[in-house]
């Protein structure tokens, strides 16, 4: 009797999982163009728009229309680009036809490099297009916590924390600890490679920029392992959650007035009267300075609840600034939460939630199978050490990552204007009527 060839579950998961793809194609995208109508009537009307202006200022310069004018030229560029590829293609698949064969030759090769190239500048075309994060050009805070798994959690939660910093140390972005705490008491030699037991660390990356190529690791990351206290050789499964919230560059009138923690009309302003300061002594290993001054600082915005503890240094000065650096960036982050929650129907936010949990994983570290796969955008990859260590194989991962975030901000775009349409549609129905 023939038996079926034998496939491991893996593999079947694998096979029916469904291919990423850099943008949604809906019923409205033109298959000629691989462009949903909506966005390339979009990008044309603001092309026209971008033309007005650069006439208007080509007779009299204006601040606020050239401003407007650098914000319109990306979509400009990559649109003109992109109808520079198509009109190639014409004219190739015209050579199709001639009747040199070397000649019909050249224009076969050259149409397939074309075609691909079209894609690229499609999936370019439609990423101009979507709104650029507010906080993209800003510095950012990584916060990273153990969740669910008990120990084992707050080991793996110090191996994150350490990938993310030897990542910047390669990549030459410059980087600031501001909170570091381990769990007093415990060994850390417990955990793999000499991990600390984590209770709470905020690592601050200050170079501009940094929130747009962070935003997409917030999210729980899940670890399974075999713990170096484990007897039977067993897998534990454990997880981790990481924050990412926005921060301020290094001179705050660098900031615009919206972004300001200065401004009261900022959402990372904080009334001073509103917070409730308390000093304590310090507690953990850290010398003869601990119990005996008063230089951790505690704050708590009554009107919130958000409460921030900071003893990393041995001045009360510096650990009243670092509080006051992330009360702001919580703050900041929870009231632009609450901002988009009436669009949450249309536009999925990148941002984590307070309520982050395991079920909410958005990546998972294998040990036993030397992979780390990216549940969102999902890529496998196989060498965990390098991950870990910060190396190239991350860069990947993260690649992959900001891929998947342009395809749903491109989603999201096109059924707000698909939705807009409709609604126009229908109010231009009930006016003839």
């Amino acid at each position: 009797m023939l038996t079926a060839q034998w496939v491991c579950r893996r593999c079947i998961k694998a096979l029916a999982r469904p291919k990423n793809r850099q943008f949604l194609r809906l019923a409205s995208t033109d298959a000629s163009t691989n462009l949903p109508t909506v966005l390339l009537q979009r990008a044309r009307n603001i092309a026209a728009e971008h033309n007005k202006l650069a006439t208007a200022l080509a007779s009299d310069f204006d601040p606020k229309t050239a401003k407007r004018m650098g914000e319109l030229s990306r979509v400009a560029e990559a649109l003109k680009e992109w109808e520079t590829a198509r009109s190639s293609i014409s004219e190739l698949t015209a050579l199709l036809q001639s009747e040199d064969a070397e000649l019909r030759q050249l224009a076969k090769e050259e149409l397939s490099t074309t075609n691909a190239k079209v894609d690229t500048l499609a999936t370019a075309l439609s990423a101009s297009l979507t709104p650029r994060d507010p906080f993209a050009d800003m510095p950012c805070l990584l916060e990273v916590r153990p969740g669910p798994g008990g120990k084992e959690g707050r080991y793996f939660a110090d191996a994150v924390f350490r990938m993310y910093r030897q990542y910047c140390s390669r990549k030459g972005i410059r980087t600031n600890t501001l909170k570091y705490e381990t769990t007093v008491g415990a060994e850390s030699s417990a955990g793999s490679a000499s991990e600390s037991p984590l209770q709470e660390a905020v690592l601050e990356v200050l170079d501009a920029g940094a929130y747009d190529r962070f935003r997409g690791e917030a999210g729980m990351h899940r670890v399974q392992r075999v713990p170096s206290t484990e007897m039977n050789g067993r897998t534990h499964t454990s997880a981790v959650a990481v924050w990412v919230l926005p921060s301020f560059p290094e001179d705050e009138a660098d900031m615009p007035n919206e972004q300001s923690f200065n401004d009261p009309s900022s959402i990372f302003y904080v009334d001073p009267r509103e917070v409730k300061e308390e000093k304590m002594r310090a507690g953990g290993a850290g010398g003869q300075h601990v119990n005996k001054t008063e230089s951790a600082i505690r704050l708590t915005h009554e009107p919130t609840g958000v409460t921030v503890s900071m003893q990393d240094s041995r001045s009360q000065h510096r650990n009243r600034a670092a509080a006051w650096t992330l009360l702001r960036s919580r703050i900041g982050q929870r009231r632009r939460e609450e901002r988009e929650e009436e669009a949450w129907a249309l536009r999925n936010s990148v941002l984590s939630k307070d309520n982050i949990r395991r079920g909410s994983k958005i990546r998972t570290y294998n040990y036993s199978q030397d992979r780390c796969t990216d549940h969102r955008s999902g890529l496998d990859v196989h060498n965990l050490p390098d991950v870990l260590e910060g190396g190239e194989t991350l860069d990947r991962i993260m690649e992959s990552t900001r891929e998947w975030l342009v395809s749903k901000d491109v989603e999201s775009l096109v059924a707000e204007e698909e939705a807009e349409a409709a609604a126009a549609t229908k109010g231009a129905k009930k006016g003839k009527k």
